[in-house]
Parts: structure tokens; C-alpha cells; sequence
């Protein structure tokens, strides 16, 4: 399978197509939905929405500070939202749209132009790929938060939201998963977004907290999570609705797909347990902490193989990817001194470029992967890097221009007061806790 998300959007009813045809092609049945694949997909879509709120709005919400719990959570949810009217007005089109170039699609379904309840894409309604879509891209934008917690205007959030996702996300999200796009073209592999999501939202999240700056405090005091409980509860929601993520991705009710969900079951489960083992072997307790991190980090790293690997494979992906990102959270974070608040970048961006990297790898049928015989492990390593490298460099660049115009709309920061008071108070008059 070369890549999951070729598009193969028709748009116009059956008849309507068939009315059209040529007689020679008489014979060949029009499009059609397939109710199981366009139910899976369906509950695929609900299961991502699930990942951000309540998932990732717990996760990250847990990671900050009490006096900020609420603040987190308003944000994710919020760019979520504009993330979601903003793909309806122009996102989808310049994504998916035809008629546009390796870069960026065409604009002709802006607002969903042309798009019914009768249009196709592939086996399943068009408005139900469109929706599955949307939630990637409002999942991603989220994820970019996690650096910038605790001291990022709520304003500032929104602003920064709407210009990255248009000048950042939609058009990787072309470039990889439309038929035309240039990643597509040169044949990488992303089966879920380990690119587009991960890598593009992790890199985001180190540019943004760089030109951010550090919180008050950092890294001299003492700054902890304030509730491992609902980090814990929101690492289950995640990795529940990274099924939907992952083998949605398939687009259908098939193989792919329960190859898909086998892989996010297994690269998961050993990427948690060695995040505890590398915990123990630096000298540390196993902790929960720990284990939710590295559930996150096997999550990751399976993302753009979890199609493109056999089950041991996939464990040994979640293991390696796992231990790195322990290493980038544990020894470089705090020697490099960068404030990246809820580790977006030590988790998402490097666990992406080594599963995106390590696709190739495990894409091999030598090592159970569904690869042809004569699969070319070189060559397709060669892509992948490519493709990382060029979304490193367009997410850096994406993403000064989208914080320097937030910065420019409505400042970046919280005043030194309201930090210390707490953004809950300060940017929402409310707490998250009445003690």
C-alpha cells in the first residue's frame, strides 16, 4: 500500500456520473459508498474528537500548574474549534482541493463548494473524509500548545492558531497525503501524520516556546504537575481515540486497518514499559509520569508506520522511539535549557522524526512489513529523510511568521503579574479548583 489517504474525492451523484459516461464504460459500476467503511469512519472521526477534548485537554491540563488547569484546557479546546470553521472555509481546499499545485491544492472548494451528500471519496461520503480531516488538523494545532502553557495569551493563541494553520499545516498536509502533493509524489510513507501531525506540531511547539521564552521561575524553581490523575485519565483517552487516529487512517474497514490497530496496540504498550525501564536504568524509580510518556512516545512513533509495519516491528519502533524521547526529555531539554513546557517537542518532535525515519525500516517484508519483495530499504530512506527535513524547515519557518504576527495583533505574553496569579484568574476570572 503506498499511502492511505490518496484522495479520491467525486463529487455529483451516481447517476448523475453514469448519465455522463461514455457507452464503452457502460460496464463499469459508478462509485458507491460501502456502509462499513463509511461507519467505521464515522466512529473513527469521533474517536479523534475524543482525543482532544476530553484527552489531550486532561493530559496536558494535568501537566501545568493548578493555577492554570483551566487555561490549558480553554485553549486546546478553543483553537480546536477555529481549527474546525477554519477547515470548512479554506482549510479542506487547500489541502485536499483539485486543480492546485505539489504544494497547495486548488481553491474551488473553498466554504465546501461542490461538496454534497452525494459526493464520493473513495468508498466513503466525502463529508465524512472532510470531517476526519478536520480533526487532525484541529488535534494538531492543540498539540503545539503544550510548550507555550502558563505564560501564552489566550488571544495570542488564537491569532497564532489561524495563521499556522494555514501557512503551515494545510499545505503539508498536501504535500503528503494529497495525489498531486510533493511528498506523496516522491512516495514517503506517512501512513497517520507522523509528519504532518507530529514533526510539524513538535517543532512548531520548540520554535514557539524559543521566541515565547521562559516561564517565571524556570528552571530554578520548583515547577511539577499538579494532578498525574487526570494526566493518567487523559493518556487512556488518548490512546483509545489513537485508534481512530491511526487505523481510520486506512480509510476503510479493512486489513490495513486491523493491521493499523494491532501495530498502535503493541508499539504502544512497549514504548510504555521502556520508558519505565530507562527510568530505572538512569538510576530513577518507574514512575507514572514515566509511563504516560512513554505511551505518548510509542503513540507517536507508530503514527506513520502503524500501516507500514508487521506487529514486531511495531514494538520494536515504540521501544527505540520511547527511549530517544526519554533521552531528549531528560538529558537534552535541561542541558539545552529550553522551556517547552509540556515536553510537545521531546515527545511529538523527536518521536516523529525517528517513527517517520524508522518506517522505512520497518516497511521491509524482511522484517515482516507489507513491502514488495524487491523493496529498496535505501531508497526509501533517503525519501523519508527528505520529507523530514523539508517539514523541519517549513514548520520553522511557518511558525516564526505565525507567533510574529500574533505578536504584532495582540502581544505574546501574559503580564509578569497575571503569571504569577495564575492564567485561570487572569485570562478566564475563574478557577479550577475552589479550595
Amino acid at each position: 500500500m503506498k499511502h492511505a489517504f490518496k484522495f479520491l474525492a467525486v463529487a455529483g451523484s451516481g447517476a448523475a456520473l453514469t448519465a455522463a459516461a461514455p457507452a464503452w464504460a457502460a460496464a463499469t459500476p459508478p462509485p458507491s459508498v460501502n456502509s462499513g467503511d463509511a461507519a467505521w469512519m464515522m466512529t473513527s472521526t469521533v474517536l479523534v474528537l475524543a482525543m482532544i477534548v476530553p484527552g489531550l485537554a486532561l493530559f496536558y491540563g494535568g501537566l501545568t500548574r493548578a493555577k492554570n488547569m483551566l487555561s490549558t484546557m480553554t485553549q486546546i479546546g478553543a483553537v480546536a474549534c477555529l481549527a474546525m470553521l477554519i477547515w470548512v472555509m479554506w482549510g479542506y481546499t487547500m489541502a485536499f482541493g483539485e486543480g492546485g499545485s505539489a504544494y497547495v491544492g486548488g481553491f474551488g472548494k473553498a466554504f465546501l463548494a461542490g461538496v454534497t451528500p452525494d459526493s464520493i471519496s473513495g468508498t466513503i461520503p466525502e463529508y465524512v473524509f472532510a470531517s476526519f480531516q478536520m480533526t487532525f488538523a484541529a488535534i494538531t494545532v492543540a498539540l503545539v500548545l503544550g510548550s507555550t502553557v502558563e505564560r501564552l495569551k489566550f488571544s495570542a493563541a488564537m491569532v497564532f492558531a489561524a495563521v499556522w494553520l494555514t501557512i503551515v499545516y494545510f499545505p503539508i498536509a498536501h504535500m503528503v497525503w494529497a495525489s498531486d502533493g510533493l511528498f506523496f509524489g516522491m512516495g514517503a510513507l506517512d501512513f497517520a501524520g507522523g509528519t504532518v501531525v507530529h514533526i510539524n506540531a513538535g517543532v512548531s511547539a520548540l520554535v514557539a516556546s524559543l521566541i515565547l521564552g521562559k516561564r517565571i521561575g524556570y528552571p530554578t524553581e520548583r515547577i511539577v504537575p499538579h494532578s498525574l490523575t487526570l494526566t493518567g485519565v487523559g493518556t487512556g483517552l488518548l490512546w483509545v481515540g489513537w485508534f481512530g487516529f491511526n487505523a481510520g487512517s486506512a480509510l476503510g474497514a479493512n486489513g490495513a486497518a486491523g493491521l493499523a490497530m494491532i501495530n498502535t496496540f503493541v508499539a504502544t504498550a512497549s514504548a510504555g514499559l521502556f520508558w519505565m525501564l530507562a527510568e530505572r536504568l538512569s538510576g530513577h524509580k518507574g514512575s507514572a509520569l514515566g509511563f504516560c510518556s512513554g505511551i505518548i512516545a510509542g503513540l507517536v512513533a507508530i503514527t506513520p508506520a502503524a500501516g507500514n509495519a508487521g506487529p514486531f516491528g511495531a514494538i520494536v519502533l515504540g521501544a527505540v522511539a520511547s527511549v530517544i524521547c526519554f533521552y531528549a526529555v531528560t538529558v537534552l531539554k535541561p542541558k539545552l535549557g529550553y522551556d517547552d513546557a509540556l515536553d510537545a517537542f521531546g515527545i511529538h518532535g523527536i518521536g516523529g522524526v525517528v517513527g517517520a525515519i524508522g518506517t522505512a525500516i520497518v516497511y521491509a517484508p524482511s522484517l515482516g512489513g507489507p513491502g514488495k519483495a524487491d523493496y529498496a530499504m535505501g531508497g526509501q530512506l533517503i525519501v523519508q529523510i527528505e520529507a523530514v527535513v523539508a517539514t523541519i524547515v517549513l514548520a520553522t519557518i511557518g511558525t516564526v511568521i505565525a507567533v510574529y504576527v500574533a505578536k504584532l495583533v495582540t502581544g505574546l505574553r501574559v503580564s509578569a503579574d497575571v503569571e504569577r496569579e495564575g492564567l485561570d484568574l487572569g485570562e478566564h476570572g475563574e478557577r479550577a479548583y475552589n479550595y
